[in-house]
């Protein structure tokens, strides 16, 4: 017992001082972001603020929308799903959200039972298995009345509460609860967000379930038999502040967003990196025809890494990820690609993410009123009021006007 109580404890330390915990939470979501390098917290204002600032749900341009995403990791081993949903409220001051995130390899091979005392295979024995992470989110935004003597800045603020569920096969399960908060200042030129995840850390408990078999192969290859685990994910900042270079109105546009995700868990492979925060710099552009078409490319993940080929080991380069894609809109349908990798300098990987979006928006019925344009239902009715000239008096000798006697 004190054995166990020992090793319980010294796993649940050193998992409170683990960095990279959950890191499928932190691959990004929809192929506009990712082609944008992650550099999303200001300008996101669609059904994936759901996981890339919450305070954006609410800037949504449609009543509801839903997004689909896809991508493959490492050769297709790993699939990498996600779909979002956003629907504003009645009062168009409020909105609400919900998504779902996968990240898992199915299909692996289990062989505990497959190879035999004396050596021969078992083909009966073999099964396969999934080891897959999960993610639920539900989210809320609202409108904030900050900036009252200015029309044209406003703010949001939105919150989210996510389950985190991991499983690997039936051996192994974990479950954990977060929090996080995202805020948005805007106005038609300009925006600044700031998204804090994990604001109270996250927690994630494992807990095993071996059978006797397990158990015994684990003592046989010198494996710990693992009781129970802890992992906890600290609060993460991301702020970002974007750009438009053009106005509004112009049928060409350029958007440039600037974002610096700040982790707090230890000292991580970035930029700027020390023992208590690391930064990790990203850099997005988007730029658009009638809002319809357009083109992206962002940059992220940069870190300076010794050169191999040097041999005072004191020499360094700059590593970093680049990432380019498209997007077109089609009514109301958004069709977004990604062309990413995971490391451009080594040994590169490359990973196509396809994403859509489709808007829905309630048809609003005219009720026409009197001296109304359109009693008709008719839209090419002007909105003026029409003037009709007063009808011509009769002539002499008509039906409408006797004819009077002759002097």
């Amino acid at each position: 017992m004190a054995a166990a109580l020992l090793t319980f404890t010294a796993s649940a330390i050193n998992a409170q001082s683990r960095i990279y915990v959950n890191e499928y939470l932190n691959i990004g979501v929809g192929a506009r972001a990712l082609a944008m390098g992650g550099a999303q917290a200001a300008s996101t204002a669609d059904a994936y603020s759901v996981y890339w600032n919450p305070a954006g749900l609410v800037r949504m341009d449609n009543d509801a929308e839903l997004g689909l995403m896809h991508a493959e990791y490492f050769a297709g081993i790993f699939q990498y799903d996600h779909g979002s949903f956003g629907l504003k409220l009645k009062d168009k001051k409020r909105a609400v959200g919900l998504s779902f995130t996968r990240f898992g390899a199915n299909n692996i091979p289990y062989t505990i039972d497959y190879v035999q005392p004396d050596g021969s295979f078992d083909e009966s024995k073999l099964k396969d298995i999934s080891a897959a992470d999960y993610a639920f989110n539900i989210s809320y935004s609202q409108m904030l009345n900050w900036f009252k003597n200015n029309s044209k800045v406003k703010a949001s603020l939105g919150a989210n509460a996510k389950i985190i569920y991991r499983h690997v096969g039936s051996m192994s399960q974990a479950w954990g609860a977060g929090m996080d908060l995202g805020l948005q200042i805007y106005a038609p030129q300009w925006r600044l967000g700031i998204s804090a995840r994990d604001i109270t850390t996250t927690t994630t408990s494992w807990s095993f379930n071996f059978t006797e078999r397990e158990k015994e192969v684990f003592r046989q290859t010198d494996n710990e038999i693992p009781i129970k685990s802890y992992e906890v994910m600290y609060p993460r900042l991301n702020v970002a502040y974007g750009r438009y270079l053009f106005k509004p109105e112009n049928k060409f546009q350029l958007l440039a967003e600037l974002a610096a995700d700040i982790t707090t868990d230890g000292k991580r492979l970035t930029l700027l990196s020390t023992d208590v925060v690391s930064i990790d710099p990203r850099l997005g552009l988007e730029a658009s025809y009638k809002n319809s078409i357009f083109l992206r490319a962002g940059i992220s993940n940069l870190y300076r890494a010794l050169d191999n080929t040097d041999t005072t080991n004191t020499q360094k380069y700059l590593v970093y990820q680049p990432a380019v894609g498209v997007g077109f809109k089609i009514s109301q349908l958004h069709i977004d690609y990604a062309f990413t990798s995971l490391n451009m300098q080594s040994n590169p990987l490359y990973t196509h993410v396809v994403s859509l979006k489709l808007n829905f928006n309630k048809k609003t019925k005219k009720t026409a009123s009197p001296g109304s344009p359109d009693q008709n239902n008719n839209p090419d009715q002007s909105a003026s009021p029409t003037i009709t000239a007063p009808p011509a008096a009769p002539k002499p000798g008509t039906a409408d006007q006797p004819n009077q006697p002759k002097p």
